[in-house]
């Protein structure tokens, strides 16, 4: 099969643009609630409190009010940098109900990568999260050409001595807003049809510079509307969420306007390492991670039964869950399955020793986790279906408005990244190219030059590579850009063995190299946290200090446990694709010149800083 596609389940007449998702909820439901904010107030820092549907809607008019006064006009744009919180969603909303173009900054963007996109979307206005953020939209601001209108932040309050001055808080916006009238504002929110930009986002830039993605207000409607009409049994009034993944990322704004749209409440944590900690209090019964953080909580699992002396035990429990989730998909997909009454009791067991415990560390409601941004273990994703947590893996860019495919509840294939949503098309090109059309992907880059290799026959070309099984539902493959060729002419595309090897806890990112040299070598990048622990578990100590070149751990235990992870992913391929000699290395991971903000590793940057250390596999 080399096309597969779905139509499409919502009609986008009566919506004008994205702000019509808000109106449309505030006269159905006003009182729902819609948010969850920490610490609401001063005197109830630590807790959470209700905002209702329609109370988050006067907040967006009042901000919205706001900008116009302060002479926002329609088509102007908006930057906002700030980690993931309530006030970024106040401000999404109210800067479109204010005609203009949201430009999302990662938080944590350096300061030149902060210049070069206020330059290049021509901001006129910027938000931060904070003092600091503003300052940086502040001094990006001064160096552009023409009238610009000043750098908000999130925080009220006295600003401390960070440069360049913000303008002031937002509450100093609602303020400056107060005699504009209501007729004024409804003329403004109207003022952008469904054809016209919603938002430019830049691309992280794993392969090459970043380029402004130009997405409309109709790819948000398509997007919103026909995901949360496939997923209703999900995305629901009953439901909610805790979003920690950065707002700056599509995929992240796109679920928080699926959620307000249907109704399901949303709190927001701006700090993922505090997420764990707040699941016992939120209770979401639905989470969109990456697979890192299914990782995590799979290995935490497994540490805790070593302390206890039970890991033949969790490994038992381990191999069970995984027998059961495949049991359950051929189940789900009509095929016939025998009788085990042996593996229904060792579940049985297991349920009340680990199974149960891992649910409630979860919050105890989650019913679905939806898993996208990297490639997932397939067996990791039979795991949590076997212990009562089906995994939904699903896969799309920011040219493509989020998700492009998914699996859906009661049909899901591990291994898979699912079907085309409905109103998109995908088509496996002549050299295994993913493409893609339809409602949520993009007319083009902010810059005409990028488009000039982007699109192929009305496609979008993605630079993935991919295959489409009998069901049409999509196999990804790795990137093309990532495809090796050794010297004797073997084409290798790394991304299975990477992502076996990156199943290991203490691996954060496996990188196969070997282009142009007759064997293939890798380079496996700690996972600080991890091997911090592994080390004292060990009793050993690893020096893990931070440099400008990328240069080998040499620790024997170390790269004797790696080995068998190494071991283990080659006898997953066939001799041709196995890795001969690899080395482990240590990488500042928070460091945005070599991983993104959505933690892909960038590969040209990783091994110009290892090229030492990949010269000396060779010697």
């Amino acid at each position: 099969m080399i096309e597969s596609s779905t139509p499409p389940l919502a009609d986008l007449d009566g919506y004008r643009n994205v702000t019509d998702l808000l109106v449309a909820r505030v006269h159905t439901a006003p009182d729902h609630v819609a948010f969850e904010v920490e610490g609401a107030d001063a005197a109830s820092s630590g807790s959470w409190h209700p905002v209702t549907t329609a109370v988050f809607a006067d907040s967006v008019r009042a901000l919205a009010k706001g900008f116009i006064a302060q002479g926002i006009e329609a088509g102007d744009a908006i930057a906002i940098m700030a980690p993931t919180r309530y006030e970024w969603a106040v401000a999404d909303l109210a800067a479109w109900y204010a005609g203009a173009v949201v430009v999302p900054i990662y938080d944590t963007s350096s300061p030149s990568q902060v210049d070069a996109i206020v330059a290049d979307a021509e901001v006129r206005l910027g938000i931060g999260g904070t003092w600091r953020h503003a300052s940086l939209l502040q001094a990006a601001l001064a160096q552009t050409p023409g009238v610009t209108l000043g750098a908000w932040t999130m925080d009220a309050g006295d600003s401390p001595d960070t440069g360049a001055a913000a303008s002031g808080s937002l509450l100093d916006l609602v303020t400056r807003g107060a005699d504009v009238s209501d007729e004024e504002l409804e003329a403004r929110r109207a003022s952008a049809s469904q054809d016209d930009p919603a938002t430019i986002v830049y691309t992280s830039g794993t392969t090459g510079e970043p380029k402004g993605v130009v997405l409309t207000h109709r790819n948000f409607l398509g997007q919103v509307l026909n995901i949360a009409a496939a997923y209703r049994e999900i995305v629901n009034e009953d439901g909610n969420t805790v979003i920690f993944l950065p707002l700056a990322h599509v995929l992240a704004r796109g679920l928080q306007l699926i959620c307000l749209a249907s109704g399901m409440r949303i709190a927001h944590l701006s700090d993922p390492s505090t997420v764990v900690a707040t699941l016992d209090t939120l209770r979401p019964t639905f989470l969109v991670v990456v697979p890192r953080v299914l990782e995590k909580i799979q290995a935490a699992a497994a540490s805790k039964a070593a302390d206890k002396g039970l890991t033949r035990v969790w490994t038992a429990a381990r191999s069970t869950a995984v027998a059961w989730g495949r049991r359950a998909e051929r189940i789900d997909a009509g095929r016939r399955v025998r009788r085990d009454l042996g593996l229904r009791l060792r579940h049985r067991l297991f349920e009340a020793l680990f199974f149960g415990r891992l649910r409630t560390v979860m919050g105890g409601r989650v019913g679905y986790i939806l898993s996208g941004g990297a490639a997932l273990d397939p067996e990791l994703s039979l795991f949590f279906r076997g212990i009562g947590v089906p995994v939904i893996e699903g896969y799309g860019l920011t040219e493509t408005t989020a998700p492009l495919t998914g699996n859906l509840p009661g049909r899901i294939t591990s291994g898979t990244v699912g079907s085309p949503l409905p109103g998109l098309t995908v088509r496996i090109s002549d050299d295994g190219e993913v493409l893609a059309r339809g409602i949520g992907v993009f007319g083009g880059y902010r810059n005409p030059a990028h488009d000039e290799d982007a699109f192929i026959d009305g496609f979008f070309r993605t630079g993935d590579l991919g295959r489409l099984d009998e069901q049409g539902k999509l196999i990804l493959d790795g990137r093309l850009k990532d495809v090796i060729v050794t010297s004797n002419g073997k084409t290798i595309v790394p991304t299975r063995w990477e992502s076996a090897v990156e199943a290991d806890p203490l691996v954060s990112h496996a990188v196969m190299v070997g282009e142009g040299k007759p064997y293939l070598s890798a380079l496996l990048v700690l996972d600080p946290e991890q091997t911090r622990e592994w080390a004292t578990a060990e009793g050993i100590i690893i020096p893990l200090s931070v440099q400008p070149d990328i240069r080998a751990v040499t620790d024997p235990t170390l790269r004797a446990h790696l080995q068998k992870a190494v071991d283990a992913a080659n006898a997953l391929v066939a001799r041709s694709e196995q890795v001969r000699r690899f080395s482990v290395v240590f990488a500042d991971l928070e460091d945005r010149t070599l991983v993104t903000p959505t933690m892909k590793l960038k590969r040209s940057v990783v091994l110009d800083r290892a090229a030492v250390t990949v010269e000396d596999l060779y010697l």
